[in-house]
């Protein structure tokens, strides 16, 4: 425990280069007493470590001293190549940046542990895309990563629907999620989200913009994400469902909380196992698409209309099996409304930030 509380000490004024006890306690989770004996410590084994006194001071290491990776076991090595993500790196236009950091890395361990790019590559493969994505990176994804790691504001031309709008952006950070790379900047003083391949131009300002350090990126799109969801679902249906009903319906919901607030809200099943749910859907056509799947394990109460289309399915249905003799066209009575996702993969609306 103590040795790698010494290493990370090491690590962390090699990476900071001045840290006062205090910092050095609130990053290593002890206290301040601890970190002077550990500093004795560190130098009487050699590690050249000095302490600035005054003000300003704190503990340095001397002489651009820099230790090599020999404190990593194993399980921590073969994480850093794991962490790599060459996929997504790539995307960026940082595939040579990430192979040479790699080469560097490889260097630095001990002969013991040079295999562990390999065991990772044979064991961990990621796939970011959906399956039914195509895998290119959007055009504009390396340009937007370049001003994101520089801090440079940035002229958006973004195709929003059938028209296109400029906005000037100062970009805080990307997301990918599933398959989908997302931008999140502020413009003025609201947050927005822009996905990447709705930008039609970018042009990089010269100007840099002052990054507000407080901004969690893993936070926001949580945030976002979750109200993006909840606002999506704006019309309800209400359905009865037997115990296999309920069992498919958790694998078609769009949002895991549509299926545990729905139950959680339903009450108590009937004679039969059945539970009256009801449930947050983007509009009537996605949910009858989404339904019907449930075959004969859904009963859908209302909206009156969505009921009647599911009994004008079952009356087709019904009629297609009735005679195994006669093979009608089976796109004689096709509605093409079945067939076609009526959903467009909207981004979130520009104004996801702002509530």
């Amino acid at each position: 425990m103590r040795a790698s509380r010494l290493i990370s000490l090491v690590l962390l004024l090699q990476s900071r280069e001045t840290m006062t006890a205090a910092e050095l306690a609130a990053e290593l989770e002890v206290s301040e007493r601890t970190v002077y004996r550990d500093v004795l410590a560190l130098s009487a084994a050699g590690v050249p470590v000095y302490a600035d006194r005054g003000r300003a001071g704190g503990y340095r290491l001397l002489g651009g001293y820099r230790t090599r990776l020999t404190g990593l076991s194993r399980d921590e090595a073969e994480a850093l190549f794991l962490a790599g993500l060459p996929g997504p790196a790539g995307d960026m236009g940082l595939a040579d940046a990430v192979a040479a950091a790699e080469l560097k890395v490889l260097a630095a361990l001990p002969p013991s542990l040079r295999d562990a790019p390999a065991r990772t590559g044979q064991r961990f493969h990621l796939d970011v895309p959906g399956w039914f994505r195509e895998s290119a990176p959007p055009p504009r994804l390396a340009e937007l990563a370049g001003a994101v790691w520089r801090d440079r504001m940035v002229e958006l031309r973004y195709r929003r629907g059938d028209r296109e709008v400029i906005r000037t952006v100062a970009p805080y950070g990307l997301v990918l999620k599933n398959g989908v790379w997302y931008l999140v900047g502020r413009v003025g003083e609201a947050w927005r989200t822009y996905r990447v391949d709705r930008v039609v131009g970018v042009e990089v300002g010269a100007d840099g913009f002052d990054r507000d350090e407080r901004f969690d990126l893993g936070a926001y799109w949580r945030e976002q994400a979750g109200a993006f969801l909840r606002e999506l679902l704006r019309e309800r249906v209400t359905v009865r469902l037997g115990p296999a009903g309920l069992r498919l319906l958790r694998h078609l919901v769009d949002a895991p909380f549509v299926y545990t607030e729905a139950v959680a809200a339903a009450g108590r099943p009937d004679g039969q196992g059945r539970l009256v749910l009801r449930l947050p859907v983007e509009s009537v056509d996605v949910a009858y698409g989404q339904l019907l799947a449930l075959g004969p394990e859904v009963e859908v109460l209302a909206p009156p209309e969505l009921r009647a289309r599911f009994a004008e399915a079952a009356r087709r249905a019904a009629a297609l099996y009735a005679d195994p003799g006669e093979h009608a066209d089976p796109g004689e009575h096709a509605d093409p409304r079945e067939h076609a996702d009526p959903r467009e993969h909207a981004d979130p609306p520009e104004d996801t930030g702002q509530r």
